[in-house]
């Protein structure tokens, strides 16, 4: 009887009734929460002065990895596939972002040291190298505290400084999640100079914690055409609430003004493609169902459910890619 969880029940039902009772929570008004939850890093921005550091060749693409400065003090490396079946005139590109893991070597398909992973994929597909071969050019990022981007040394290559990130951060009023869509905009930014881009054709797709930062920086930068959200679209109450999550899911206040599925809703009328495996056991699949009925809902006010999508497989919490690789290439092409 002592427990907390009748208080945060009610705490939850209180607050998303004002969502109800509020009508002027257009999509600018929530549009503009969001920016202001995930915070600010705009005054920290510099020149991007981007540096090759490698590129292997490869059958059918060529891998690059390049270095860019996405804030004073803050350098970002991030792989680029390029098509060989080079075209005559600019061509699309997508951003792929991964989740937790070992970073952006998990989406082309090395090991954490570099090495060609020969063997079966993870969770995230090499899904890089599966749209790269669709003829598309493919930028993957590397996440700020995963991969060669920890704050510090650790034993393990799976390891992460989410915590230490998203817990000092917070102190400046400012989020983790915030940081990284602020550092994937400015990928954009890059993708804009060059001349071999279709810039109004960029497509983004993101898994797991990818997920978040490709459904956030889709919804707030409307230069992203065409997106998918692999294993993580839910609503906050059947998820990011319902057990322990990493600290870069939180957003301060977030919910006093809208749900998860309203600021994934957001990315409409664009097209998006929701994916999710029916046991995926971080992202519950009576969650998904409720996220996509709503986004049914905000697609449909806007005449544009002939954007709208999803794709519900057998599995767990992974990609599969079975329908959202060529959905995503079809959507840039149009």
């Amino acid at each position: 009887m002592w427990s907390a969880n009748p208080f945060l029940q009610k705490l939850y039902e209180e607050t998303v009734q004002t969502h109800v009772v509020d009508r002027n929570r257009n999509k600018e008004h929530i549009k503009e929460c969001l920016i202001e939850a995930l915070g600010d890093f705009t005054s920290l921005e510099g020149e991007l002065q981007p540096r090759i550091i490698e590129k292997v060749e490869y059958d059918s693409y060529e891998r690059m990895r390049l270095e860019v400065q996405t804030c004073l003090s803050l350098r970002m490396p991030v792989y680029m596939l390029v098509p060989k079946m080079r075209s005559a005139s600019p061509v699309p590109a997508v951003l792929a972002i991964h989740g937790h893991g070992y970073g952006s070597k998990e989406v082309v398909g090395l090991h954490p040291g570099g090495l060609p992973n020969l063997g079966v994929p993870g969770i995230h597909k090499n899904f890089a190298i599966e749209l790269v071969k669709r003829g598309v050019v493919v930028v993957a990022p590397e996440l700020i505290g995963f991969g060669e981007r920890k704050v510090a040394a650790t034993e393990s290559a799976t390891d992460n400084s989410c915590f230490e990130l998203a817990s000092q951060l917070l102190l400046y009023r400012k989020t983790l999640a915030g940081l990284r869509v602020y550092e994937c905009r400015r990928i954009l930014d890059y993708l804009n100079e060059l001349p071999n881009i279709n810039h109004k054709k960029i497509g983004c797709m993101g898994f797991s914690g990818g997920g978040l930062i490709a459904a956030f920086t889709s919804a707030i930068d409307e230069r992203i055409k065409a997106t998918v959200i692999s294993g993580y679209a839910n609503t906050f109450k059947d998820s990011i609430i319902a057990r322990r999550h990493c600290l870069d899911n939180y957003l301060p206040g977030i919910l006093q003004n809208a749900e998860l599925p309203d600021l994934i809703g957001l990315i409409a009328p664009r097209s998006l493609c929701i994916e999710a495996g029916i046991h995926d056991h971080l992202f519950p699949f009576h969650g998904v169902q409720k996220a996509v009925h709503k986004l049914e809902k905000i697609y449909n006010s806007q005449d544009a459910i002939h954007a709208f999508t999803y794709d519900v497989f057998e599995g767990g919490h992974e990609v599969s890619g079975s329908k959202s690789f060529n959905w995503l290439v079809d959507s840039l092409a149009v």
